[in-house]
């Protein structure tokens, strides 16, 4: 049975497969961590698909805004943006030569609006390559009401002068080719970046 609890009415139904479930809670046993919630994050698109994250949390981790949906005794949380995204997917659990790990089926397009189609584009082919030197990557992950919310990964994660690069490099880019667009906000948990290319204020940002 699945409830969906406090979601937003644009929230479908994600399906879990019984594999799933099974392997889902077979690894918070494993791991002693019964109880908790899994997170499904979409954090980027590759080669025309969705990429995800999916972590385990405790339960008072889950934020006023996320969608929560209970499958058979097992919570699922999703923040808003990927919600959006996941309506009407199916969550597998395959086991084979060539592939192995939990699967998304996604039905839905990579984005529901061009100006998001048209940032993307601004990021992959101007502002990528200008930071790939430096081991960094930007991702965006949608754009709403004007707003685009993109992910920092590689070298600008944790990089002392990553504000300096959304700035001045990353929003000006973007801006000047799509004026739609009023504000750029990074959603990077930099206090997790573990190799980023700048540790001080000292340097120059590769987009500044």
């Amino acid at each position: 049975m699945t409830e969906l609890i406090g979601s937003p009415a644009n929230l479908g139904m994600l399906k879990v497969t019984p594999q799933a479930l099974e392997r889902i809670r077979h690894l918070l046993q494993q791991a002693g961590r019964e109880g908790y919630w899994l997170r499904i994050e979409v954090i980027g698109r590759r080669d025309g698909d969705f990429i995800y994250r999916l972590i385990f949390i405790p339960s008072d981790l889950r934020k006023p805004e996320d969608a929560l949906q209970e499958t058979d005794g097992q919570h699922l949380v999703f923040d808003p943006l990927s919600a959006r995204y996941l309506a009407g997917s199916t969550l597998r659990f395959v086991e084979g030569p060539d592939e192995s790990g939990f699967k998304i089926e996604n039905p839905n397009p990579l984005w529901h609006d061009p100006l998001a189609a048209q940032v993307d584009e601004v990021i992959e082919h101007k502002v990528n390559p200008g930071i790939a030197m430096h081991g960094g990557q930007v991702t965006l992950l949608d754009v709403d009401h004007g707003v685009a919310y993109i992910n920092m990964s590689g070298g600008c994660q944790g990089c002392g002068l990553a504000n300096v690069t959304l700035k001045q490099g990353v929003e000006r880019m973007i801006r000047e080719a799509a004026p739609e667009i009023v504000r750029v906000v990074d959603t990077t948990e930099h206090a997790l970046g573990v190799n980023p290319y700048y540790r001080s204020p000292q340097g120059e940002s590769p987009l500044a």
